[in-house]
Parts: structure tokens; sequence; C-alpha cells
């Protein structure tokens, strides 16, 4: 890692002015409000830009502010999220928002940050600079691309070595600039300009300075990361009715979705799909073939001290995962409930 490369002032100009002059006008970039950018930033995770815009209106139209959200209940707060996907988000911006109007606010350094629940490298560096102007870079997937390809990197990105090469060539970007303009530049770039496929390279105010363009390889970077191999998984649902109640549980069982509320049942890793189930989803790296189960009580008696009795119209609020609905849905099509 000798020798690393680095931005010349000249190229923190050309880009502070390019994302002055072209930005998109995002919601979130109306204030440098910590508690805005933090939502933001929340639910840009693993959500494309566009999704989020009409979320993060309505959910800050309901929790205008810190208090309001940490005084909320997690039904109503995962009821704001539905729709998002990655419902542990939600969950995590309830416990944070709690944290936070009881130590007074959000902190405002990234170190700091990285404790509360669902605030990772990339989220904090991004929460700290906009909302702060802690002299921090910011390094998610936009970022990775933009850096790769000006400096032709051919590295393994997710690997921890050249992961801190990169950061420290994000730090070094928004060095005696505004972190909140510069950090937002990268993104943006990558976004609109330096994009996965086909980037727009003659509109792109670095194409003088940026090496992948000059040898004619921005198409062969950055890197593809290997692909994890998919697991196969039965899950066996069981479903239990009471007065119009359904059986939830929190889910301890299941690699998937883990800590959520579930229904209860049992999972088994297969070598191959099954011939008969009822449905299959996927989650991530799981291939998941179900098999809906209804009792009219619940067996073994394990679960009786996990058990939630949910009103069957609030079960989406309580478990939003369409697999969920998708298994009630089974025993309804079948006349059983």
């Amino acid at each position: 890692m000798n020798n690393q490369p680095h931005f010349l002032k000249t190229h923190r100009k050309q880009l502070q002015k390019w994302y002055l002059e072209n930005h998109r006008p995002l919601p979130w970039r109306e204030s440098r409000d910590p508690y805005k950018v933090w939502i933001s930033e929340i639910m840009l995770q693993q959500t494309t830009t566009t999704a989020v815009v009409p979320y993060f209106e309505r959910f800050l139209k309901k929790f205008p502010h810190l208090k309001a959200l940490a005084s909320a209940s997690e039904e109503d707060v995962v009821s704001a999220w539905a729709g998002l996907g990655y419902y542990s988000r939600a969950r995590n911006v309830l416990k944070s928002a709690q944290l936070f109007d009881k130590n007074g606010g959000l902190p405002s350094t990234y170190e700091e940050l990285l404790s509360y629940p669902g605030i990772g490298p990339y989220t904090s560096r991004s929460i700290a600079s906009i909302a702060f102007g802690q002299d921090v870079g910011v390094l998610d997937g936009n970022v990775i691309r933009v850096l790769t390809r000006f400096f032709n990197l051919a590295v393994p990105w997710w690997k921890s070595d050249s992961r801190k090469l990169l950061q420290t060539l994000a730090d070094n970007v928004v060095q005696g600039f505004p972190p909140e303009q510069i950090n937002q530049a990268m993104m943006e770039l990558g976004a609109t300009i330096c994009t996965p496929t086909s980037p727009k390279c003659l509109h792109c105010p670095w194409i003088k300075s940026c090496q992948s363009y000059k040898h004619s390889f921005q198409d062969k970077l950055p890197l593809v990361k290997p692909k994890r191999q998919s697991e196969i998984w039965l899950w066996s649902p069981i479903i239990v009715t009471k007065n119009s109640n359904i059986a939830l549980c929190k889910n301890n069982y299941a690699p998937f979705l883990k800590g959520q509320w579930f229904l209860p049942g049992k999972v088994k890793r297969l070598q191959k799909p099954p011939k008969s189930f009822d449905f299959r989803h996927a989650i991530t790296h799981h291939k998941i073939f179900v098999t809906v189960v209804s009792q009219k009580t619940l067996s073994p008696t394990k679960w009786d001290s996990d058990i939630e009795w949910v009103r069957s119209d609030k079960v989406s609020l309580w478990s939003p995962s369409s697999m969920v609905q998708k298994a009630i849905q089974q025993i309804k099509t079948k006349g059983i409930y």
C-alpha cells in the first residue's frame, strides 16, 4: 500500500463545482438537521434513492423530530416503514432514537455514532460529515466505483486491505473542502454519471484525470465480488388461530429474518429443492421452500412462553415480511382459516 494515489486540490474543486451545479434536489438535502440526515441514510441502505423519497417524506410527516420518534411504539414505526423492506432497520431506528433522546441528541462524530443500533461504518461517517462537518470520507457502492475507476484500481474492494486503501482515499478527498458537499458529490457522481453500466464519461468532471478512462478500462471496474453460494431451506410454519388471532413468536430458530416476529415452526437445510411445497421465496442468499402447517393448538409446549396472539388484520404490522403473509394466505386459500 506504499505510494498510495491521492487527490489534487484541482480534482476536488472540479468535483465541488460540478456538484453545486448538477446535484438532484432531494428532500434530505434541504437541511443538515442531524435527525433528518440520519433517517435518510438509514432508509437509503439497500434501497434506491427514487424509492426512498416518498417514504422519507411520509415518515417525517408522522415523526417530524427525534422526540416524536423516540416516544412512538414499535408497531407505529414498523407500520410507517412498511414497503421499504429490511424491517430490522425500522426497529433499530426506534432503539437508536430512544438512546439519542436519552443522551441529548445525535453525537457529532462517527466514532460515537458507531455504538448505536443499525449504524455502521458508512452510515456513521455519512451522518458525521453531512450533519456535523466532520472531515471523514464515506465509502458506499457509488464511491467505491468512482475511486476504483478514477485511479484504475483493480482491487478486491470487499477485502479488508483494499477497503482500508479505499477508505484512506475517501478520507483524503474531503480534506480542506466542505465534507458535506464533497461526500455527497462523490455519491452523486457514482449514482448519476459513473454508473455501474454505460457510464456517462463525457459528462464527468474528472474525465481528463480518470485513469480507467485513459486506459479504456472503466467498464471492467470495480471488480465483481464473488457471489455467495445460495442455501436451500425448507420452512414449515405452524399457523394456529384463536378468536380471530394468529400465534406469532420471536424468530430464534430460522437463519433468515432473525429476531423478528414470525410464525412458529421449524426449518431444515436441504441439498436440493424439495419436490413438494406450497410456495417458494428468496431472502438474500436463502432460497426458501415453504410447506404450511395448520394446527388447532401449539405443540410442542416449548412455544407457550414465546407466543403473542395478534389480530389477523394486525399481523402485517408485527411481521411485515411478505413470506409470512403468503403463508397465512395459503391457509385461507385452502379454506382451513
